[in-house]
């Protein structure tokens, strides 16, 4: 789960983030790309440098682009709150990554000026009427490339009020934090196997495509194959197989290559090592060419799931269909296409 947060100043984002770090969340903060740069720029962290360069780097770089370097540090294992959510570039790109939620953390303006007033920062707001000034700067802006708080409370999953005592603000985080969680989706048996494959994929050497099948025999997975040549032959990629070395098109000379695919391997791999797959599931990143196709009617698989067609795959499907196998396309995300 990632969940972000936005809000206006001393609202309480960062009681928030405390509150789940302290229970397993990950903690980043879209401030903190800012003051790394400040740092480098040899300039202050102040409000008005971080104003400054969040609003320049997004005109520079794009809307999105502090929400974008911190993505690329998110792994789908863990949870995480993002702080100084101040964009609606920024929701939007958390909005494409798994299972985001936005927080809007909100209270009162005098009770957030007295808030502020007890942090004591330097070159923080001295009076309630220069507060409301710097805070109106913030609230809206037409240019899409500048702070917009407005903007993103209107995207908030939740609104949260802090208006009350600490206690209380706990107690109301707590409940809705405990609720999302339990309630938070799983992958399907699909997605989950077609995940691993894909994973399987990664250690494919051959130089023209990577496909991988993972073999599953009641909810456990007994078999994974990669493309790629056969045991003690050289790579792929490192000179093994004359026709994808030569970068032959697509389906011409494949009585030439020396890669063994994916559902093959991974049947000869269950054979190899003694494992029965007869009644398992074949999840496969690509649809089975005809020779796996063959492989996989005889070595008793009941059905096949994959991702993507293979361009020439049409006469293979028609054949486990014909042999009474099921054949399942699903989408990336594991639902039935």
């Amino acid at each position: 789960m990632i969940i972000g947060l936005t809000g206006r100043n001393a609202s309480g984002k960062g009681e928030v983030a405390e509150y789940l770090l302290a229970r397993g969340f990950l903690y980043f903060s879209l401030s903190d790309v800012l003051r790394d740069e400040l740092r480098r720029l040899n300039k202050p962290s102040t409000r008005d440098n971080l104003t400054w360069l969040g609003n320049k780097l997004r005109n520079d770089l794009g809307p999105s682009v502090l929400a974008e370097k911190l993505i690329s540090k998110i792994e789908d294992d863990r949870h995480y709150v993002i702080d100084s959510i101040r964009n609606p570039e920024e929701v939007q790109a958390f909005r494409r990554t798994k299972s985001f939620l936005l927080f809007s953390i909100e209270a009162a303006p005098r009770i957030r000026f007295e808030r502020m007033r007890s942090r004591n920062r330097e070159k923080d707001a001295r009076s309630f009427q220069d507060f409301l000034k710097i805070e109106e700067r913030e609230l809206k802006n037409a240019d899409p490339t500048k702070q917009n708080l407005e903007a993103c409370r209107k995207l908030a999953d939740y609104h949260i009020s802090n208006n009350g005592t600490l206690e209380a603000f706990h107690d109301k985080l707590n409940k809705l934090v405990t609720k999302l969680l339990m309630n938070a989706p799983r992958p399907s048996w699909d997605h989950y196997f077609m995940e691993i494959a894909k994973v399987v994929a990664t250690r494919s050497n051959c130089m023209k495509r990577r496909v991988a099948a993972v073999i599953v025999k009641d909810k456990r997975i007994i078999s994974t194959g990669y493309n790629g040549t056969p045991r003690g032959i050289t790579n792929c990629k490192d000179g093994g197989c004359p026709r994808c070395n030569s970068f032959s098109p697509s389906g011409k000379n494949l009585g030439e290559c020396y890669c063994s695919h994916a559902e093959e391997n991974a049947i000869t791999q269950a054979s190899y090592h003694g494992i029965s797959i007869k009644d398992a599931m074949i999840y496969s990143t690509f649809s089975p060419c005809l020779l796996c196709t063959k492989m996989i009617i005889n070595s008793g698989i009941k059905e096949v799931v994959y991702n993507e067609a293979y361009s020439l795959g049409h006469e293979a499907i028609a054949l486990l269909k014909q042999a009474k196998i099921a054949v399942r396309k699903i989408s990336t995300h594991g639902q039935v296409a």
